[in-house]
């Protein structure tokens, strides 16, 4: 009995460390929100800002493969981008169909590749929430 006792709470743990830190965070608030109901209302840091669509849509692709927020990886930085490319219709424009059609040359030699399955509405909400990042 204390083997499959021993055996899972391991398994307990396994899965415990696997799980995504939104998992944690979650379980942790609720978890916190729980034990805290009858305590009296204090003033709470506000929340972070949801996330917009564009954002969503980045975290959902490949470009984190070659891009970060804030560091260079292969290609630039959205920071850096967000600096050289002022937020208006034409630059969305441009660079949405720069993601699309891929390109070289603007960042360095090496190819941004082509993301042809996306369509032109969420690239343009991908460069948007980019160029809306001033360092």
């Amino acid at each position: 009995m204390k083997h499959t006792l021993f055996i899972l709470g391991c398994f307990v743990l396994a899965m415990a460390s696997c799980s995504s830190p939104e998992d944690r965070a979650s379980s942790a608030t609720t978890t916190t929100t729980e034990s805290t109901a009858d305590a009296p209302a204090k003033t709470e840091t506000p929340a972070p800002a949801a996330k917009t669509e564009g954002e969503k849509l980045i975290a959902k692709s490949d470009c984190i493969g070659c891009h970060n927020k804030v560091q260079k990886v292969i290609g630039p930085a959205y920071v850096d981008i967000a600096a050289k490319y002022p937020l208006n219709d034409e630059n969305v424009n441009h660079l949405a169909s720069k993601v699309i059609e891929g390109g070289k040359g603007v960042w360095g030699e090496i190819p941004m590749t082509p993301h042809a399955s996306l369509s032109k509405d969420d690239a343009k909400q991908m460069v948007t929430y980019i160029l809306g990042l001033k360092k």
